[in-house]
């Protein structure tokens, strides 16, 4: 049967397919042993002169691997054979392109000598089911056909080529949770460190607040050690994603406590933090230590960047399923640019610290994941610059565990 040159060369699922083929970062890539051996073994097992292992960009068809006399590591997309091959989950093989009148008119194909005449092509697909490209072999001379073992090492080869790719994309997800990890442990001692600094700074102008001082202390010691703790913790799981340790959190003790932390911070720039609590709040399921990132981060943040003798008002209440949080500063406010890249990561905003404090950009970025891993929302609302700044923090009453279950057995 001759083939029928399709209507498009995109698959239906080419937006998914590219941005996994952006996970593998193999794109414009150097040559590598292993994969020209890989491709030499291609070659060998058909006998053919030339070998290619190709993955398919947006516009073009990348080589990977290049065993030919082709001068060139990239094609554009719509003159490759790569591109025909990842249409199927098959191998796709032409013994001879020359009978095919769709095929005739490519540049690569035509009747010059060195033309393809034979092609044979295995898609390289990814756990998901995405065909990345393809591992082919090319002749300049037509052939009858190929070997059903030829074709089942063709497809192992492009097995081998994936398992590959995605060890390495393992291993380079590995690295970066612990870099994540290791971020989120250092930002978040941060805060405790700064009271234990201000507490000596106190005691040492003021003996008779040494009791008070040394319980602030000790409070702080107790979470730069938790926060270690939790770090040996997590780089000890092979999954990157954080996990919680969910049981019932009293929101009412923790505003408490929190405030007090930071009161010391707040009197040193003459700040006021006010603090309103529903009476009935009932308790919710969360991850204590990670909640308590959360509201830390968003008073330091409060303190950080509002002006001297300013009030922030922390409050909470009960919204149908949801607890309801908000930190209302009086601050220096956010733009349009500010709020567009707010939660991401070592963003700079608009906002300097008031009292030359420092500032990594990574706090909102780990709240908004702890408050996700929650299955709640964060966001902010600011009616502009040097008008103040509200982030209001929603988290489930009832953590539902039915949905991560659900989530576990689906991954």
């Amino acid at each position: 049967m001759s083939y029928i040159k399709p209507v498009t060369i995109l698959p239906k699922n080419d937006y998914e397919r590219l941005e996994k083929l952006k996970d593998y970062q193999i794109l414009d890539t150097h040559s590598e042993d292993t994969f020209d051996k890989i491709a030499l073994m291609a070659a060998q097992i058909f006998g053919t002169q030339s070998a290619f292992i190709g993955f398919v960009d947006t516009n073009r068809v990348f080589f990977k691997s290049n065993l030919s006399s082709l001068p060139v590591n990239e094609l554009e997309r719509e003159d490759s054979l790569a591109s025909v091959a990842i249409m199927q989950d098959t191998v796709t093989i032409f013994p001879d392109t020359h009978l095919h009148p769709d095929l005739i008119n490519s540049k690569y194909i035509d009747s010059r000598e060195g033309g393809i005449r034979f092609y044979a092509g295995a898609p390289l697909k990814s756990p998901e089911g995405f065909n990345m490209g393809a591992i082919c072999v090319v002749d300049s001379e037509p052939r009858e056909g190929a070997t059903e073992q030829q074709l089942e090492m063709l497809k192992t080869l492009a097995s081998i080529i994936i398992d590959k790719l995605e060890n390495r994309l393992r291993y380079r997800k590995s690295i970066e949770s612990q870099i994540n990890l290791m971020n989120i442990v250092l930002h978040e001692i941060k805060n405790p460190l700064a009271s234990i600094k201000l507490a000596n700074e106190i005691m040492s102008k003021s003996p008779q607040s040494v009791e008070r001082m040394t319980e602030n202390i000790k409070s702080s010691v107790i979470r730069i050690q938790a926060k270690l703790a939790d770090l040996l913790t997590q780089s000890e799981l092979e999954e990157k994603d954080l996990m919680l340790s969910i049981e019932e959190v009293d929101l009412r003790d923790m505003f408490t406590r929190l405030v007090n932390n930071f009161e010391l911070l707040a009197d040193r720039k003459k700040q006021t933090i006010q603090l309103y609590c529903d009476e009935a709040l009932p308790l919710i399921e969360a991850d204590r230590t990670k909640i308590s990132d959360v509201l830390h981060n968003l008073l330091s943040n409060a303190i950080k960047y509002s002006y001297h003798g300013s009030t922030i008002k922390v409050s909470a209440r009960e919204a149908g399923n949801y607890v309801h949080i908000e930190v209302k500063d009086e601050g220096q406010g956010l733009n349009f640019s500010d709020m567009q890249k707010l939660f991401t990561k070592f963003a700079k905003l608009s906002s300097k610290p008031t009292g030359k404090e420092t500032s990594n950009g990574l706090g909102l970025s780990i709240s908004k994941s702890f408050v996700e891993l929650h299955r709640g929302n964060i966001y902010a609302m600011s009616p502009g610059k040097d008008k103040g700044t509200t982030f209001i923090v929603s988290i489930p009453f009832k953590y539902k565990r039915e949905a991560e279950q659900v989530e576990a057995q689906e991954a």
